[in-house]
């Protein structure tokens, strides 16, 4: 998992955008791959989420409400490699109920190098552990 390393602007409920470092020292980057270390799609997918979340979150509820459920139309065009520096923008197409509709675009030095035209987030559900005398046997 990659974490945000700077918010460089939001507007609750419309848009987002971030800055995250590619750090060699990246534990995943030992294996993937060993000769030409590249930042997985999924890691890539995983900062685009979370930068929604900020931009939803922004809106009142706070980042850690909203959820990744579905991404689909991606492309990666170039690869992600340590040393890079991301900016990570996502727009809020839609807010319907729990779901959102969004899109984002990774680039680096200016260019894109991932684009998602349906980023579906979803709100999370609180969960709350059981008290003691919530079905527990006594």
């Amino acid at each position: 998992m990659t974490t945000l390393d700077e918010i460089v602007e939001v507007f609750p409920g419309l848009r987002a955008t971030a800055l995250t470092s590619v750090p060699h020292t990246l534990p995943v980057l030992d294996t993937h791959f060993p000769r030409f270390p590249v930042l997985p799609g999924v890691l890539i997918l995983d900062t685009l989420a979370q930068v929604a979340a900020v931009a939803l979150g922004a809106a009142g509820e706070g980042p850690a409400r909203w959820g990744l459920a579905e991404a689909r139309r991606i492309r990666f065009r170039h690869y992600v490699v340590p040393g890079d520096r991301m900016e990570t923008t996502v727009d809020i197409a839609e807010v319907t109920g729990d779901t959102a509709l969004c899109t984002g675009t990774v680039r680096v030095d200016g260019r894109p190098v991932t684009t998602v035209r349906a980023l579906r987030m979803a709100r999370r559900v609180p969960h709350h552990a059981p008290a003691a005398s919530e079905g527990a046997p006594a």
